[in-house]
């Protein structure tokens, strides 16, 4: 198959799957709210209706107070956390989508399921990153619970952004003529096997 996606084209198809990724990650999430008990609609859930304290705010809120606090070389004042919170959290998913496009441009969106490793990745950076920020414990310090459930929620994120890309890719991988004479290699390019189509 033959590649006719720009770099370009590569980081606006990832930019996208973040989107789809994060939007992916955060309804299961909300499933997991809900069975818990949670009360509040999608929305108001999602965009941190009622977060006004940095006590209370979830790391995403703390590392965008840092950054801006650090920037502008002022206080941000708690009223600000939920907006703050919400532009971190969209921005880190999409930023790792403009990523993983870049890469799965160059090689090829073959498998839908190089998204596993990916989100795993993904779940992995923040267990390194947040504790040397100090705001995330060391991650021995964590129950297989609440690190299985995190690490779920990634590779929903994974999946879900590599099947927008592949998804969004396709008409960037045009067939050679070659291919057009063996559908075996073709399928097995986007990573089915003959017997499943």
């Amino acid at each position: 198959m033959k590649n006719s996606m720009t770099p370009l084209g590569a980081v606006a198809r990832g930019i996208a799957a973040g989107v789809v990724g994060t939007a992916a990650m955060d309804f299961l999430w909300y499933q997991r709210y809900k069975r818990g008990g949670g009360k509040s609609g999608f929305l108001k859930w999602e965009f941190s209706s009622g977060l006004c304290t940095w006590e209370s705010a979830p790391a995403p809120a703390l590392v965008g107070k840092r950054l801006v606090e650090g920037f502008l070389q002022g206080e941000l004042p708690a009223e600000r956390a939920a907006l703050v919170n919400n532009i971190v959290h969209w921005m880190y998913g999409i930023g790792w989508g403009s990523l993983y496009g870049i890469v799965a441009g160059t090689i090829g969106p073959r498998n839908v399921y190089l998204g596993l490793p990916f989100g795993a990745g993904v779940w992995t950076s923040s267990y390194v990153l947040l504790p040397l920020a100090r705001l995330y414990k060391p991650i021995w310090e964590y129950d297989v619970e609440t690190l299985g459930k995190d690490l779920s929620a990634h590779l929903v994120y994974g999946l879900g952004t590599s099947a927008a890309f592949a998804g969004l890719s396709m008409t960037a991988y045009v067939p050679e003529a070659r291919d057009t004479q063996h559908p075996e290699e073709l399928l097995g390019a986007l990573g089915m096997s003959p017997a499943a189509a």
